[in-house]
């Protein structure tokens, strides 16, 4: 089945179909109408936890994280554009 919405009802009722759902794409519960709960795969929840870890740096650590020294950086050669004042 297809179902990508469920009842908390229809998702008792139907466990083992809720499951097998879940295991192709996240599968949501609702409660009165409203989305209450989420059903992923473990692999995809894995995924998502491997996510959570990861931490991307902030501007400051970057800038940190440039070599030191009396480097010579190349310089670009562009064209300067026309402009009119």
């Amino acid at each position: 089945m297809s179902h990508r919405e469920w009842s908390v009802q229809d998702g008792k009722n139907r466990f083992s179909e809720l499951l097998e759902g879940a295991r192709r794409a996240p599968q949501t519960v609702t409660k009165h109408g409203k989305p209450v709960a989420v059903v992923v795969a473990v692999d995809e929840y894995d995924r998502l936890r491997r996510l959570d870890r990861f931490e991307t740096p902030t501007f400051a650590s970057a800038l940190l994280a440039m070599p030191r020294g009396d480097f010579e950086f190349p310089r670009a050669s562009a064209k300067a554009r026309d402009f009119d004042l």
